[in-house]
């Protein structure tokens, strides 16, 4: 990613990934997944969501209350 991106949530499951990416978007916070799993072996590797870094921390602060993302891995 480019220098004004910065990641702030990273899991092992394509689909947390995607419900963050959603949940920031409906805040009106652009997000990009980055689907970092081996394609042979999806146990290997994190999907990682990106935002432009001035809303790195309001991004964080969401995700933190938000109730889907709070089951553990």
């Amino acid at each position: 990613m480019q220098d004004n991106w910065e990641k702030i949530f990273s899991t092992n499951q394509l689909v947390r990934a995607e419900i963050a990416r959603s949940v920031l978007e409906q805040h009106g916070i652009n997000a990009v997944v980055l689907n970092k799993q081996s394609s042979s072996y999806p146990i290997f590797g994190l999907c990682e969501v990106y935002v432009p870094t001035d809303d790195a921390s309001n991004a964080r602060n969401l995700l933190d209350n938000e109730s889907a993302l709070k089951e553990s891995e």
